[in-house]
């Protein structure tokens, strides 16, 4: 019986927990409203963000069954966004070579791009690998 391995991964959600009181792991797992709350509370006063440190497996299954896994590495999309994102990095990653100019000449479209893109990143992989499925 073949296992599957996943789309997303503990490890990169807890190094990501480490900025957790931003919400970054709560983005990663694809939960942007949580993780906007978790950005302008601190991690709901750094008590939700302890909680999350045990909250994290769950959170990785449930995103592990919502998003299809494809040619694109969600981790390494995560990574490049978060710490290159304004450079646009992520986007030539997954193809998107015009707005990942647009990115880099622009500072992620004056990070209003690189904002979009958290909230949107898990979807547009997603979508991207549904569509090599046709």
């Amino acid at each position: 019986m073949e296992t599957k391995e996943g789309s997303h991964s503990l490890l990169v959600g807890y190094l990501l927990w480490i900025l957790g009181f931003l919400g970054a792991h709560r983005f990663y797992y694809g939960r942007p409203l949580t993780g906007t709350l978790y950005f302008f509370t601190l991690g709901l006063f750094g008590i939700g963000w302890l909680i999350d440190l045990f909250l994290i497996p769950g959170m990785e299954r449930d995103a592990d069954f919502r998003y299809q896994e494809g040619s694109k590495n969600f981790d390494l999309a995560w990574v490049l966004l978060t710490f290159l994102g304004v450079l646009g990095v992520h986007r030539f990653y997954m193809g998107k070579w015009l707005t990942g100019l647009l990115y880099l000449l622009t500072g992620g479209v004056f990070g209003l791009g690189y904002i979009y893109d958290y909230w949107t990143l898990n979807e547009q992989l997603d979508y991207l690998h549904r569509v090599e499925q046709l």
